[in-house]
């Protein structure tokens, strides 16, 4: 089947059934790689994208429910203020250590910022919730947030 999906401000037509899982459209068939499969059940946060700026888990959101909503990957997030500001308070702080959860906290943390300019600690643990750091990390994710924010101009 036919499927038109938004993504990081393109339209892109893949051939893909209906139910098959958003991360293996984006990394299988499109070719974007940045984000990871972890747990495979929507737990861990590794494949997290954002569907009209809201952090999603991919793994298990079949491509026939997007629709015309829009998608933000890893490689796309740049784009937008709350994303570049995400991205360079990471590498300010030296967030990652493996990396490899990275672009899903990420993810979530500038969908956080977008709706959210100057979140709270409470607002930060909600937001990054479901968002597993196997490296331990969490201290810097929150410094970075927290940077994010205050440069917001």
């Amino acid at each position: 089947m036919s499927v038109n999906l938004a993504i990081n401000g393109e339209t892109r037509e893949i051939e893909v059934a209906p139910d098959t899982p958003l991360l293996w459209a984006l990394r299988d068939v499109i070719g974007l790689t940045g984000t990871k499969f972890g747990c495979g059940i929507a737990q861990c946060g590794a494949c997290t994208v954002q569907l009209d700026g809201v952090a999603v888990r991919s793994c298990l959101l079949p491509v026939g429910a997007i629709g015309d909503r829009k998608i933000t990957t890893i490689e796309g997030v740049g784009a937008a203020e709350a994303g570049r500001r995400i991205q360079k308070a990471w590498l300010d702080l030296e967030v990652v250590q493996c990396g490899y959860c990275q672009s899903g906290q990420i993810m979530s943390a500038a969908a956080l910022l977008a709706k959210t300019p100057n979140p709270t600690d409470a607002d930060i643990d909600a937001a990054m919730a479901g968002n597993i750091c196997r490296c331990g990390t969490y201290v810097r994710i929150r410094a970075a947030i927290k940077q994010a924010a205050g440069a917001a101009g």
